[in-house]
This record gives C-alpha cells, sequence and structure tokens, in this order.
C-alpha cells in the first residue's frame, strides 16, 4: 500500500471562520488562489483541492496512493478561544469523519483538538474523535496560538494521548516572528521549519517522552532541522545544565520520533534516514498546498531510499503506526 500521512481537507466552514474572526488578510495569487496573511506574510494558500473529496480521489488514482490520512491544515482551530475553538473543532472533526465514512478505503483522519478551550473540553473532543469517529490520532500546533507545545496547560490532552496510546502528527502554525518573513513567502519556507524544530526541541529536553512514553509522534515535512542538528543538540545536553533533566542523549529520543517524508530533497531524506532510522520514516506529500507535490514526494523516494527500506517508507510502516486494515 501507498499511504500518504500528511494531507489536508478542511469543510467550507473552516474558511468562514478565517475570514470573519478578522485576525488575518487576504490577496489572490496568479492563479486566483485565495491567499491568508498574518502581519503581512503569507502562510496559507486555498486550494480547491481542501474542499473537493472527488477532486481529491481522482488526483490519489492518478498518482497512485491507495490511502491518505486527512487533517486541517495552520492555523488549526487556534485562532478561536473558549466555546468557539471547540463549536470549530467539532465541525472540522464531522467533516473529516464524514469523507472516511463515504471513501472508507481511500482515508484516515486526525482530530483537530481545540487546546485554546479548557483542558477538560479538549479531552472530551479528542475523546469524542477517537471513540465516536474513529481518528487514528490528533494534530497539534508546533505552537498553540504563541504558547509552546510543552506548555505545562496541555497536559491533560498529552495524559489522555499517553492513555490511549494515541499518535500525534506535529504540524507548524504561523511562526513567531512571522512578521520580518513577508518577503519571498519565508513563513511556510523558512518560518513553518524553525516553529517545528523548537517543537521538537522543547518536547525533548522538557521531558515529554520520559512522561508520555506512549505517544507515538509524528513530525512533519521530515523533521524540520532537527536531523541536521542532532549533534548540536547533543552537545547542549552534555554542556547545558538546563539540558540535563533528560534520561537520555537528545538524538535519542529523535529515534523514538516518526518523520514524514515532506521535504523533496535527496540529501535531506538521507540524514533523517541516518539520524532516526528507515523504520521511522513515513511517506507524506503535503497535499493539496501549493507547496506540496505527491509525484515529486514518491520520486524523491523511489529515486534514493535503499529497496529493503522502500515498501516500509511508502506504507508498510504506516500501517503499523495506525492499525490500518488491508
Amino acid at each position: 500500500m501507498r499511504i500518504d500521512v500528511h494531507t489536508h481537507a478542511q469543510p467550507p466552514e473552516y474558511l468562514e471562520a478565517l475570514l470573519a474572526s478578522g485576525r488575518y488578510e487576504t490577496v489572490r495569487d496568479p492563479s486566483g488562489n485565495l491567499v491568508i496573511r498574518e502581519k503581512g506574510s503569507r502562510f496559507l494558500t486555498i486550494t480547491e483541492e481542501m474542499h473537493d473529496t472527488a477532486k481529491r480521489v481522482e488526483d490519489m488514482d492518478a498518482t497512485g496512493i491507495d490511502l491518505q490520512i486527512i487533517s486541517v491544515t495552520t492555523p488549526q482551530v487556534y485562532f478561536l478561544h473558549d466555546k468557539a475553538a471547540v463549536d470549530l473543532a467539532r465541525t472540522c472533526n464531522d467533516y473529516l469523519a464524514d469523507i472516511v465514512r463515504d471513501y472508507p478505503t481511500r482515508f484516515r483522519a486526525l482530530a483537530s483538538v481545540p487546546l485554546t478551550a479548557d483542558s477538560d473540553a479538549a479531552v472530551a473532543e479528542f475523546e469524542r474523535c477517537l471513540d465516536d469517529l474513529g481518528m487514528v490520532g490528533a494534530i497539534v500546533g508546533a505552537n498553540i496560538d504563541g504558547r509552546p507545545i510543552d506548555d505545562p496547560a496541555f497536559a491533560p490532552f498529552y495524559e489522555t494521548l499517553n492513555a490511549r496510546q494515541s499518535t500525534m502528527l506535529i504540524h507548524p502554525m504561523v511562526p513567531a516572528g512571522i512578521e520580518v518573513m513577508n518577503q519571498y513567502a519565508l513563513a511556510p519556507l523558512v518560518g513553518f521549519m524553525m516553529d517545528t524544530t523548537l517543537a521538537m526541541s522543547r518536547l525533548i529536553f522538557s521531558g515529554f517522552f520520559d512522561r508520555y512514553p506512549n505517544i507515538r509522534v509524528i513530525a512533519g515535512h521530515l523533521g524540520a532541522a532537527a536531523p541536521y542538528i542532532a549533534g548540536r543538540l547533543d552537545i547542549g545536553y552534555r554542556n547545558y545544565p538546563d539540558c540535563q533533566e533528560i534520561e537520555r542523549p537528545p538524538s535519542d529520543y529523535l529515534k523514538r520520533m516518526f518523520l514524514d517524508t515532506v521535504s523533496f530533497h535527496v540529501p535531506a531524506l538521507h540524514c533523517a534516514i541516518e539520524t532516526v532510522g528507515a523504520d521511522r520514516i513515513l511517506f507524506g506529500s503535503d497535499y493539496p498546498h501549493v507547496i506540496g507535490d505527491i509525484t515529486g514526494a514518491t520520486a524523491v523516494i523511489e529515486q534514493s531510499v535503499p529497496a529493503d527500506a522502500l515498501s516500509g517508507i511508502l506504507g508498510d510502516s504506516a500501517v503499523a503506526l495506525f492499525g490500518i486494515g488491508a
């Protein structure tokens, strides 16, 4: 099987809420797609496939993708708070669950969790997604409306994830400092990568993996810069007292994460495989973002991965991780 673990879909109501929030600016790109900006920097482009499941299935068939794991993209539901965030999360989760119900052999879904609401509401919605909607995990922002991913306020949610032995995909959100990224589309190209790298580093040094050993973590975009700076994180562990409140070196914790292949760069894929092992690499395309690429992502894997690791990366490891039947 070929399973794409990093793809996005959203209900029309999500875009309506995003625009109605008054927080964001919009423009049109040369292709007519709606571009969402914050503080002058673009971070999201809306494509028709985000709302068109039939077209999505056509593209999957054309590119040989058997199944997609779908989730709502940046900025998640974090631009709203309290009950408004819960209501939007429910709308998004019901929408994704309907897609899975209509196409049970082609899709699974990750829950949007309203972490900007109170912890009881966030946990309740996540458990509803697992128990009533049959979702296979959650998507969690690398930051939650500016709050770090390891903020103690999120502990009840992580405790539930751990108790349920569930999976979370770390996905970049609007990064800190976005106001200096308005030229050259630097927010998605560079800022997102730094957001994920920071989140992974904070989880490691905060002892997250020691406290929650049963959470299966996927880091999007090939773990961003984390595999490349693994040695630097280990040096920090050896030399800085505030980096030593964990049981093992950071590179050991990196090996406990899964990384998706949204990078499209052969040397980066080689670095990730050498850092965490081929059995921790999952196929991902970032479809249907304008900078996602199913064909390119597949080609990079097929051209550069050893034959004995190919089937695992393209789908077998995801089958085991998400408990996907034949």
